[in-house]
């Protein structure tokens, strides 16, 4: 899958609307504790400023449903972009408003503009094409660098790309990085590959395990979701989280899983507690007896042994989601096992965005890691086979 490339635009002197992903977690107090992906836009925001640009820079950040909530104003993104760039970045009060409308028009070259968060208007989650109208006529050229979003089919993400020809729009360096990583891993890894998928939920990873299984040599599963795989098998999992729902599908992919000859692991120990809080008295049982009514909240020490030795021998691994409820201190240490370990191995090592890569930031292994992606969601969606619709209408066709 070829991108429309950046450096094939004829940018100098010119306006450029960049969608960047600068949805960043933030403390109770308003501070950014994680810049990872403001700092991953500076490359695309860096090169159009080397062209003599005038920069627009639009992003999202929380979920303010269309109105005006002052925690997420981008207000504190401006700061920290100002410091990373090291020259003064304009912020508008408002997004399509007088405000941004005037300050966009008045923009000169090498200047940077921040518009004020994309979601407090209703017509950014919409699509609205009158909404997608007004944000193209603030520049003349378009790139998308949010891969993050980019499963979104929203205003400034992909309904604002048919305003604009394959002369006037591309992909962002992050964006065509991220995709081109994700297409080489699914395409041509080299083997043995592993895939360790945790997480809640199986209803939010069913397409892309069923989508995995084909292509990767073992896959290791913690977190929540293992329990739906384990009552299954007609195990005792007390009141852990489980998707009855989805049992059906559980069995289907442990049967797919045996077809194709690929080693499917499932927790044989937990840490089970009696209650979902930090003061909850835990144990260590084995995966088939957790007590009535205790919950399994991490990988237990076995089963961390057991995925050590799985991953002993594999040269790429793929890690979606949480071995456990990493948040607290009592059940992180599965997770914080298997990061020390993925990432003081030689294989190619990739984290899917999200919790993981919070997790292997807080644990501090991050800079082990042979790639981060910047986005759970997007990079998930590509695991299951999809076309992103903010990547769609930059696939260059081929002739």
């Amino acid at each position: 899958m070829e991108l429309l490339n950046i450096k094939k635009l004829d940018l100098a002197g010119k306006k450029v609307f960049i969608r960047c992903d600068f949805n960043v977690p933030m403390d109770e107090f308003g501070n950014i504790s994680d810049d990872r992906r403001i700092r991953s836009a500076l490359s695309t925001i860096n090169y159009c400023l080397d062209q003599d640009c005038a920069v627009i820079l639009a992003s999202h950040l929380g979920r303010p449903k269309g109105e005006v909530v002052e925690k997420y104003s981008i207000a504190p993104v401006a700061r920290r972009l100002q410091q990373l760039l090291k020259r003064e970045v304009l912020l508008a009060c408002d997004v399509i408003g007088e405000d941004a409308m005037a300050k966009a028009s008045a923009l000169k070259e090498t200047e940077v503009l921040l518009l004020e968060n994309l979601r407090f208007e209703i017509g950014e989650t919409q699509n609205d094409p009158a909404f997608s109208k007004k944000l193209s006529s603030m520049a003349e050229f378009y790139v998308n660098d949010a891969f993050g979003v980019s499963h979104r089919a929203h205003a400034s993400v992909e309904g604002i790309t048919h305003l604009f020809d394959e002369k006037h729009k591309a992909a962002g360096f992050l964006l065509q990085k991220e995709i081109q990583f994700f297409g080489k891993l699914i395409q041509k890894p080299v083997r043995p590959f592993a895939a360790i998928v945790g997480g809640s939920k199986v209803s939010g990873k069913l397409e892309a395990l069923i989508n995995l299984l084909p292509r990767v040599d073992k896959i290791l599963v913690g977190g929540g979701m293992a329990f739906t795989f384990l009552k299954q098998m007609g195990y005792d999992i007390g009141a852990s989280l489980v998707e009855d729902d989805l049992l059906e599908d559980a069995q289907h992919i442990m049967d797919e899983a045996k077809k194709l000859g690929v080693k499917f692991y499932l927790p044989i120990d937990v840490i089970a507690a009696d209650k979902f809080a930090e003061d909850a008295v835990s144990k260590i049982v084995t995966a088939q007896e957790i007590p009535s009514g205790w919950m399994g909240l991490d990988i237990g020490p076995a089963t961390v042994r057991l995925y050590r030795e799985a991953l002993n021998d594999v040269q790429t691994v793929l890690w979606n989601g949480p071995m456990g409820v990493y948040e607290m201190d009592k059940f992180a240490r599965g997770s914080n096992k298997i990061a020390h370990f993925v990432a003081d191995s030689y294989a190619t090592t990739v984290v899917g965005g999200g919790d993981t890569a919070d997790l292997v930031q807080r644990v501090g292994v991050d800079e082990e890691m042979t790639f981060i992606s910047t986005g759970g969601g997007a990079s998930l969606e590509l695991l299951e086979g999809k076309v992103l619709p903010g990547v769609l209408p930059l696939i260059i066709e081929e002739a």
